[in-house]
């Protein structure tokens, strides 16, 4: 009986075999079912930052790897397709080491004084890479983040080393009250993008306010941060600028962002996203707000550069962070999901970010090609929609133009053969195709086919694998 299956199996007679050497062995087939009648949030997009010159390091890259570098982040033919870029706004007085020079690097003589900005037409190199992001590759979402205020409007008069912006409750100087002359800051910061035709979407004014650090950090409770969105809010409307977004308050860790909102009642109004970072803790259920959140940075720190997809399951292994992102969006229903950073050509070791470059060549990691598998497909505007199968982490997106992409993660050590099947609404697909991230491929194409009646998909995730597939609509789908 053996080998007469074994004949008819190799004749196709038989479903769900598979020759293993000399051996025969039962792939396990998996059916997903995609529910469109059923939607949660809709999605931002993905992406990561160049701040702290990054982007100035970057830049000095031969123009192949500069477009190399460049390709791996944004391409959706080449690379990850990132929809978000963060830039850091500088607070420094000089660009020593890495820090972020600023808009105003000295004192103007006091917050009612007459500013004295400059702009270098540069800002830390990240100038040069909005500029590549947005009309090479089209990128529309751009966050300006800063870490602090300059020093001269902290309690410690230093950009670095924590402190608080004079003029938030419990923290006054002698200097005066430098709320609205930030707030002003921050807007001119922005407009001299405008300039340059970059449009900043995205405004934040904090970055960590739980942490103080030996760089640019500033401290924040979550009723400091209503008292100065009291103040920036208007300022950005009587600037013409209404439809930029407060994003707040980018803290450590998730779990920090539940108290701090609960001190910022008074402005949920004025706030566009809540933010939040996954090092002290990450998003593994929503946040207590009405507005969309984001998950703003993340990265493994701390273990040595790694290429792997999978090894053991390291911290910076790719499919630790598929999973990482697949768990923010589906337990912290987060609508964007952003990596530390993109490229970084400095002698850290760690799996701080997406791309190394050694011997002046850029070299990606297996993590750049699991933010791929997400960003390339789930696209700015996508809602998420009900999805449901056993032995897999599945999700599922109806994009803006119809298309729907369905994510599988196979953490098992065994290929699954797939089956989707389309339901609660009026999608018919008019093809559907499957791409692959493992050890062996970064997000490459792989056969997935559609049934006659455009609802049903067929493929496979190989083992330790995630697929994502894509069923393009036809032509009076949606």
């Amino acid at each position: 009986m053996h080998s007469l299956k074994a004949a008819l199996f190799l004749l196709g007679l038989v479903p769900g075999l598979a020759l293993a050497g000399t051996h025969l062995e039962r792939r396990q087939t998996t059916g997903i079912t995609v529910d469109l009648s059923k939607t949660y949030q809709t999605m931002d997009g993905f992406g990561t930052s160049e701040a702290f010159q990054r982007a100035v390091t970057m830049k000095r890259l031969s123009e192949t790897e500069q477009r190399k570098f460049l390709d791996l982040m944004f391409s959706p033919e080449k690379g990850a397709a990132l929809s978000i870029l963060r830039n850091g706004i500088g607070s420094s007085p000089d660009m020593s080491d890495d820090h972020m020079v600023s808009i105003q690097p000295k004192n103007p003589g006091g917050p009612k004084a007459e500013p004295k900005y400059t702009w270098d037409k540069s800002d830390n190199g990240q100038l040069w890479v909005s500029t590549e992001a947005v009309y090479t590759y089209g990128v529309k979402t751009i966050y300006a983040n800063a870490w602090s205020a300059p020093g001269y409007m902290k309690t410690n008069g230093n950009d670095a080393n924590g402190g608080n912006l004079c003029g938030v409750s419990g923290a006054s100087c002698s200097s005066g009250d430098w709320k609205q002359a930030y707030a002003d800051y921050l807007v001119k910061y922005i407009q001299f993008y405008a300039a340059e035709n970059i449009t900043v979407t995205h405004l934040g004014f904090l970055n960590e306010p739980d942490l103080t650090t030996s760089y640019a950090s500033m401290r924040s409770s979550g009723t400091q941060a209503a008292d100065f969105i009291k103040v920036l809010r208007p300022t950005l409307d009587k600037a013409n600028l209404g439809s930029v977004s407060i994003n707040c308050c980018d803290s450590m860790g998730w779990s920090t962002m539940n108290t701090m909102l609960g001190q910022m009642r008074s402005v949920e109004s004025m706030l566009g996203v809540a933010t939040g970072h996954a090092y002290s803790s990450g998003p593994s259920s929503p946040l207590p707000v009405k507005t969309k959140t984001w998950m703003t940075e993340a990265a493994d720190n701390n273990g040595a550069w790694t290429s792997a997809w999978y090894s053991n399951g390291g911290a910076g292994e790719g499919m630790t962070w598929a999973n990482n992102i697949y768990s923010a969006i589906t337990s912290g229903n987060v609508s964007a999901y952003l990596y530390w950073i993109g490229g970084q050509d400095r002698s850290s070791n760690t799996n701080s970010k997406l791309i190394r470059v050694v011997n002046k060549a850029v070299e990606p990691s297996k993590r750049l090609w699991a933010m791929a598998n997400w960003s390339r497909f789930v696209r700015p505007g996508a809602v998420r929609v009900g999805a449901s199968g056993s032995g897999v982490r599945t999700t599922a997106f109806r994009n803006v133009d119809g298309m729907v992409s369905v994510q599988v993660i196979n953490s098992g050590n065994s290929e699954r053969a797939m089956t989707i099947t389309v339901g609660g609404g009026d999608f018919t697909a008019a093809n559907s195709t499957a791409w692959v991230t493992d050890n062996k491929n970064d997000c490459s194409q792989i056969d997935a086919s559609v049934d006659a009646s455009g609802k049903v998909v067929t493929g496979k995730a190989p083992s330790r694998s995630m697929v994502t597939f894509v069923l393009r609509p036809a032509a009076k789908a949606y």
